[in-house]
């Protein structure tokens, strides 16, 4: 692993969020002094965060969170999956060109084309809307999803940015609640199951549930208090 110099300028006791202890010991680690070599995968992964947190400033959640809670927590759901330092990076960076005003160019001379492509890759998932209720329709937007995106990690990426957001749909009004978890369950937790991430499927299509099928689901939470 090659080794290039760099250097932080953001202390985790600074930051207006909740770091996870994976992306403190990433910052922590950094050097102080320019001459001093670190790992390229710290140095991407910590130089992708900073990079967001900066850009992402003044930008909060429908939970009134700072934005960019989204993306360390997505980063986090790659880490946890055994991801490169490149697919941790394009996670901390997804929504930047969709939200901001960086370009794709940008992204590549900063971080390489490899994480442009991943971003990139999400940016263009991510206007997609799927609107039907036959299986057979869900079965092409799926196939369309995965021809899409040349890089089979841009799935993975947009799986990620999915489980977070259906974690926190609460904050979203009934409707838009209904229509993401409609996605969720026809699109999103098949194509998990299809490229064998079983923890994400099963837990999207838990959420996808709960908001679908809301009675039922509050009688099975219920159900499972009781037996505890």
């Amino acid at each position: 692993m090659n080794a290039i110099a760099t250097t932080s300028n953001l202390a985790p006791t600074t930051l207006d969020l909740d770091v996870p202890d994976w992306l403190r010991e990433c910052l922590t680690e950094l050097p102080t002094s320019s001459e001093q070599a670190i790992s390229s995968d710290l140095a991407l992964i910590t130089h992708a965060f900073e990079f967001a947190y900066q850009l992402h400033q003044g930008q909060y959640r429908k939970s009134g969170e700072p934005y960019i809670v989204h993306p360390v927590a997505v980063s986090g759901l790659l880490r946890d999956l055994g991801g490169s330092s490149t697919m941790i990076a394009a996670g901390l960076l997804h929504d930047v060109v969709e939200d901001t005003d960086v370009s794709a160019e940008e992204i590549e001379s900063l971080f390489g084309a490899e994480v442009r492509q991943l971003v990139e890759g999400v940016t263009k998932l991510s206007k997609f809307n799927f609107s039907s209720k036959t299986e057979r329709q869900a079965e092409n937007f799926r196939r369309m999803f995965l021809a899409m995106a040349a890089d089979i990690r841009v799935i993975v990426v947009k799986l990620a940015d999915r489980l977070h957001n259906m974690r926190t749909l609460e904050y979203l009004k009934p409707e838009k609640q209904y229509q993401k978890a409609l996605e969720t369950r026809e699109i999103f937790a098949p194509l998990a199951n299809r490229l064998g991430i079983g923890r994400f499927k099963w837990e999207l299509e838990d959420l996808a549930f709960k908001y679908l099928e809301t009675d039922a689901y509050r009688q099975m939470q219920e159900l499972v208090a009781e037996r505890r």
